[in-house]
């Protein structure tokens, strides 16, 4: 749903369902402008390197701070909407969401 929201505001936007696949695609060259993270547990090794790279938006249950990387850019805390999700990362894009 967030990627169909920054589709609809003119940023392309790729869809993974785990870090490890974001990771393969980032090794294999792709580098994202931000990354989205939903963790579901602690922090997966290379997150944190990520994260100094791209700007990092966790959307995280407010009860499990082990599973927030200190270098993420920003920390939204269930629940969260799409479009807040979205605006985090135009904001840190420096866009204005306009397609």
């Amino acid at each position: 749903m967030v990627r169909a929201e920054l589709l609809e505001r003119g940023i392309r936007a790729l869809g993974m369902e785990t870090a490890g696949e974001a990771g393969t695609r980032i090794a294999s060259g792709v580098l994202p402008a931000a990354v989205v993270l939903e963790p579901s547990a602690a922090v997966e090794p290379g997150i944190e390197s990520l994260a100094r790279r791209v700007p990092l938006v966790v959307v995280s249950a407010a009860t499990d701070p082990e599973a927030w990387p200190a270098a993420a850019a920003r920390v939204l805390r269930r629940p969260v909407r799409v479009g807040e999700v979205a605006a985090a990362v135009i904001e840190l894009l420096g866009k204005d969401g306009s397609a």
